[in-house]
Formats: structure tokens, sequence, C-alpha cells
């Protein structure tokens, strides 16, 4: 199943500057983790924010909920996922 999702993150300024490097770090590895195993197909980032839009492919609702909040970030994220499905004027079907 295909989902886009879209996230905003939100890092208090009071956290310290060595723990949100090293949480962006951890980030960066278990995302492209994600990507090399063809589960976080698109990766986006939103122009002038920092924010991402992107495209996962989950099995189920459940396996999409334990990737997002297994990502290191997601304490300090709003996500809003929409589920997607083949459009019928579409030439390439998923």
């Amino acid at each position: 199943m295909l989902f886009m999702v879209e996230m905003i993150v939100q890092i208090p300024q009071s956290l310290d500057a060595d723990l949100v490097a090293k949480i962006k770090l951890e980030e960066k590895e278990y995302s492209q983790k994600l990507q090399r195993e063809g589960k976080w197909r698109h990766l986006w980032r939103v122009v002038g924010e920092y924010a991402n839009v992107s495209i996962f492919d989950a099995a189920s609702n459940d396996e999409l909920h334990t990737m997002l909040s297994s990502l290191p970030l997601f304490p300090y994220m709003q996500i809003k996922v929409t589920p997607l499905a083949n459009h019928p004027s579409s030439i390439v079907q998923e």
C-alpha cells in the first residue's frame, strides 16, 4: 500500500545542540535504511520549511505507523498521512 506522508519538524530551540545533532544523524541513517529497503520510496524537501513530502510503501497501516513512530525525530514532528490508490488514467499501475 502506498501512502503520502507530509512531515513538519519542530525541534524546540531549548534542546541541547549536541543532542539535536545526534538525533539528526540517527534520523538520516534510519531514513536511508528504509529507502534502501524500498519502504521509503520518495523523499522531497518542502522549499523554505523544515518539512518533507514522502511516499512510503507499507503492507499495512500498522507497519507504516511503526516506521513513522520509529523515526528519531518523531517526537518533534507533525505528520499527515494520506493513503493512495491507483488512478484509472495513469499509464503506470503500482
